[in-house]
């Protein structure tokens, strides 16, 4: 079944904005959405294209980034609510690791991943090594 959505999603990727209901925030810059094109709705993964957020829990390296990540989570959750759930997205592309992808995000109108780097919460990330979150920058 994951084969058959694989390839369904890599032959046909979205070409142009799609619409899509939140099912939850996993953290800062990752949106749980539904597909709804099978009999049964499985969940994607949806990263935020184009930034680095804080990692929280145990995947923290230490106090500081726990507690951005924990705010950049908290962040993203408002904007959703305020989105009234929904969010549109746009550029989808596979990350590099396969299990998600990457898209832009717009919540209502705002672009959730200039939201999160204007408020000191989510850096700019192309690819490659990440710069530590447990020091100022």
């Amino acid at each position: 079944m994951r084969i058959f959505l694989a390839l369904l999603l890599f032959v046909a990727p979205l070409t142009f904005a799609q619409t899509c209901d939140i099912i939850r925030v996993v953290d800062g810059d990752t949106l749980e959405v539904p597909l709804y094109c099978l009999p049964k709705t499985m969940k994607l993964f949806i990263r935020v294209h184009g930034i680095d957020t804080p990692e929280k829990g145990k995947r923290a390296q230490c106090l500081r980034e726990a507690n951005l990540a924990e705010s950049a989570t908290a962040h993203t959750k408002k904007l959703v609510v305020y989105a009234n759930g929904k969010a549109t997205l746009t550029n989808p592309k596979w990350d590099k690791y396969g299990g998600r992808m990457l898209a832009n995000v717009d919540l209502n109108g705002v672009d959730l991943s200039q939201s999160l780097i204007d408020n000191g919460l989510a850096r700019k990330y192309s690819g490659g090594k990440k710069i530590t979150w447990c020091e100022e920058q």
